[in-house]
């Protein structure tokens, strides 16, 4: 089910509808009943992999309980082992399974043998809970988190629906402390979680779906077009991808918050980043972090000098690129990014003794945001082809005698983000004067500004006046009115 599609909306309003009707003093049934509208969820994908679902979810109870008893520390490498080992071979049959065959079928040709591929489905949203399920047991054996008592509970937090297929990646840290609140709509949860879902859903059906229409045949036939219009494509591209990645995050942060649970903030206006470094902090938070986490640290992180910090930032980010597809284009993707990460560290590590000037933020910003862009044409590209002659072709390398398109969707979805930044960056700086001002006309508006230590920022309805309930018209008119016809998946559906 799409977030944006009436159907969610059927189904999320039924759950909430029940929950209100069960009362305050049915926690554990409502728990329950959550869990099962969370396994209905996913079933209406694909029933059959439901029970892969629980299957991982039982192998990793289970390996955490006996992790957190095991007083021998080789029994609880061995159980922290094998749930890493299942979760990763699960993932890896799954994802990457035709990946090497066909690599391998590339190489046997020339001795006359071929491996037929698999005709495997991926399961929605395995990157996802694999990962969620694998911080939970090293969590555990690392001795920062308290196993869950309850396999229900632990089976809730694993099938939790709003973040189930496409994150934010939340970890058992961050959730399982809430399992024991009283959960259910309540008005203030309801106006906080549909102020958010609101903008989550503009991102989406105003402005990711509508570039779609300009990014998706531009890169589906990137040959046919001139290099002007390959930029557009490209930037089109780039904007789409953040407000649809992003406007899942806002709507699975929003529906959890009318559910009652807090789910970790995902993005913070990454493309305001004067850096790279500074821009996988604010872009896919959850994911970089859990890279960081569970990938660079481990593998030594900076610890062990300079040379192998650049290998494990590459190595790290590589990974990452492998994680989000089996194609040599997302391993491309992660490699530009590892390098862009390592020359960072090197200039920051070089600059005083080399004399390297301090670049001004302003280029910085758009700096990062011209390489973060180009990086996202090996990222989208069908193919690693397709790459080579998008890049040739923008470089003015190719005849370039493709037809020109001026996509006039790109202007007009353009004011909305870049307006959206600037008052981001005044709120984040605290810019007192801008601030003010944007919160005196909010509150004209009875809207509010709040902030959570696990969500981030937030505006939200926070009383009714009469210019509020005027411009809450006009913005569900304008969103409904001027969406797009063909509401698309998400992006990140595929990972």
């Amino acid at each position: 089910m799409i977030f944006s599609s009436p159907r969610f909306f059927l189904f999320l309003a039924t759950l909430l509808l029940l929950m209100a009707l069960l009362g305050s003093d049915r926690r554990e049934f409502k728990k329950r009943l959550l869990g099962v509208a969370s396994c209905l969820f996913y079933a209406a994908w694909d029933w059959r992999y439901l029970g892969l679902l629980l299957t991982i979810s039982v192998v990793d109870y289970v390996a955490a309980a006996k992790i957190s008893v095991a007083s021998d520390r080789r029994i609880r490498r061995a159980w922290l082992l094998l749930s890493i080992v299942s979760n990763l071979s699960i993932l890896g049959y799954f994802k990457y399974c035709n990946f090497f065959i066909n690599n391998l079928n590339g190489v046997g040709h020339l001795f006359g043998w071929h491996i037929t591929p698999l005709h495997i489905l991926l399961p929605a949203g395995i990157s996802f809970y694999t990962f969620k399920t694998m911080s939970y047991t090293i969590d555990v054996y690392r001795g920062g988190l308290k196993t869950c008592r309850s396999w229900l509970d632990y089976t809730t937090f694993i099938t939790f629906f709003p973040e189930l297929i496409a994150g934010p990646i939340v970890r058992g840290s961050v959730f399982l402390p809430q399992m024991d609140r009283e959960i259910g709509p309540t008005q203030e949860r309801m106006k906080i979680g549909l102020s958010i879902f609101l903008i989550g859903l503009t991102k989406k059906v105003l402005i990711a779906d509508r570039l779609a229409g300009i990014a998706d045949p531009i890169f589906n036939d990137p040959g046919i077009y001139s290099a002007l219009s390959i930029w557009f494509g490209v930037f089109a591209y780039s904007i789409q991808i953040y407000c649809d990645f992003s406007g899942y995050s806002d709507m699975a942060i929003g529906t959890a918050k009318m559910i009652g649970y807090d789910l970790p903030e995902n993005f913070r206006m990454p493309y305001i980043s004067a850096n790279i470094t500074e821009f996988w902090r604010r872009w896919h938070i959850t994911l970089s972090s859990w890279l960081r986490d569970y990938l660079y640290v481990p593998l030594g992180g900076n610890r062990l000098g300079t040379q192998r910090t650049y290998i494990n930032l590459m190595l790290t980010m590589l990974l990452g690129g492998l994680w989000h597809g089996a194609s040599w284009n997302f391993v491309l993707w992660g490699g530009l990014h590892g390098s862009a990460l390592a020359v960072h560290k090197w200039v920051l590590s070089y600059r005083k003794s080399c004399r390297i000037p301090v670049i001004h933020p302003i280029i910085g910003v758009g700096a990062t945001f011209l390489f973060v862009s180009l990086a996202w044409v090996p990222f989208r590209a069908r193919s690693f082809g397709d790459t080579l002659l998008m890049f040739k072709t923008m470089m003015g390398l190719s005849n370039g005698n493709g037809a020109t398109w001026i996509p006039e969707a790109l202007f007009w979805c353009l004011p909305p983000v870049l307006i959206g930044h600037l008052v981001g960056v005044m709120i984040e700086k605290d810019v007192v004067k801008i601030v003010n001002i944007f919160r005196y006309c909010l509150n004209l508006c009875g809207l509010n500004i709040n902030n959570d230590t696990i969500s981030g920022y937030y505006v939200v309805w926070n009383r009714a006046t009469t210019l509020g309930i005027y411009l809450l018209s006009l913005w569900i008119f304008v969103l409904f009115f001027f969406a797009s016809t063909n509401t698309s998946p998400f992006i990140y559906f595929q990972f």
